[in-house]
């Protein structure tokens, strides 16, 4: 599997954006929804990842720098059918490791409280994010869930885990 920086322009891309935003209006009402559309996910602050797998794309995740020293994970997401392979927690770890790069202290991030997140929340809480209240722009939602993941120059130990995973999927 492969994980790049993209331009957000294949039409592979643009069908699983479409895809997340439908699904996030689906589970929640539409003031909650915070997920990016294809504008804003081309701002100079947010990089942008996709995941392949010869040729096929996976799924995607996106960072936003909110200052020098906190970053946002967004419109983290794979493929309804191709769910429950790794794909996220190989994207999450790559976002991570990325944070931790670029000398980011706190990595926070903004999902649903609907059952349909949980998948999402326990993935997070897996690399061990805890939660926590809004931050930057966003207000208390009952159907929002905030949460973060304290970083050093060291981090998570989330490197061997990612090759193990990775040499699984190959």
């Amino acid at each position: 599997m492969q994980i790049k920086e993209d331009d957000l322009t294949g039409s592979d891309i643009l069908e699983l954006l479409y895809e997340h935003l439908c699904n996030m209006h689906e589970l929640s009402p539409p003031e909650s929804v915070h997920a990016l559309d294809l504008e804003q996910l081309k701002r100079q602050d947010i990089t942008f990842w996709t995941a392949w797998d010869n040729g096929v794309l996976m799924g995607f995740g996106a960072l936003k720098e909110l200052d020098p020293w906190h970053g946002e994970i967004k419109s983290m997401r794979t493929p309804s059918n191709r769910r429950r392979h790794g794909v996220g927690r190989l994207l999450l770890q790559h976002i991570i490791a990325v944070a931790q790069q670029r000398g980011y202290r706190l990595l926070s991030l903004e999902t649903g409280s609907q059952p349909g997140f949980e998948p999402a929340r326990t993935l997070y809480e897996s690399h061990g994010f805890t939660y926590t209240g809004p931050f930057a722009e966003y207000a208390e939602d009952p159907h929002s869930r905030f949460m973060q993941l304290r970083l050093s120059r060291g981090g998570p130990a989330v490197d061997k885990d990612a090759d193990r995973l990775q040499q699984r999927l190959e």
